[in-house]
């Protein structure tokens, strides 16, 4: 598997934020957002094997799959030597390709973040957590099914201007759509990886 990093840190968005969390970030991407803020091209090659001694070096069994796009590299074969060692494994999709149920079945939590507007293919989503620049999100509350949860996250544009108008329009549209609740990165408030 193609990774970009392995690092231990917090969760810093959505429902797991706060919580000790080894970070496997894949390499590459199906999509290329003018506002994503990782640079995750670059990559080594690793088994899945490789991957589990790296992991077993941080004391946490919360195992985040992040990218780029992590559907487009992984394995049942990585999943279950995941599953065998009690790792608790959320995913972080984009949602445009979906998995086999035997694979989703290996994966505790999906964070979907749905981007320019499409509709998730993936077929089984914990969180909804779409970045938000006052963009149309009706289209994502038609999922609601009373088990989702759903985020706005203010775009991120390195400007401290632009982001402060983001966080002002995405306050206050959750405050008009309770459906939404505030994901914040707080990894960058804290300064933290």
């Amino acid at each position: 598997m193609r990774i970009n990093e392995i690092f231990y840190s917090l969760q810093g968005e959505g429902r797991w934020t706060g919580t000790p969390a080894i970070f496997i970030r894949f390499a590459g991407c199906n999509l290329k957002c003018d506002f994503c803020d990782t640079k995750h091209e670059p990559y080594k090659e690793y088994s899945a094997e490789e991957i589990m001694r790296e992991i077993a070096k941080y004391p946490a069994k919360h195992v985040v799959l992040t990218g780029g796009e992590p559907t487009l590299q992984l394995t049942r074969h990585f999943l279950d030597l995941l599953w065998n060692n009690g790792y608790f494994v959320q995913i972080e999709t984009n949602g445009t390709n979906d998995l086999a149920d035997d694979i989703l079945g290996m994966i505790d939590w999906v964070t979907c973040s749905p981007k320019f507007g499409m509709m998730p293919r993936i077929h089984q989503i914990d969180e909804v957590k779409v970045v938000y620049e006052s963009q149309d999100v009706t289209r994502y509350e038609k999922m609601a099914d009373g088990k989702k949860l759903f985020y706005l996250q203010p775009c991120d544009r390195h400007d401290e201007e632009k982001n402060e108008t983001n966080l002002k329009e995405t306050v206050k549209y959750i405050e008009q759509n309770p459906i939404w609740k505030l994901s914040l990165q707080t990894q960058k408030i804290l300064n933290v990886r």
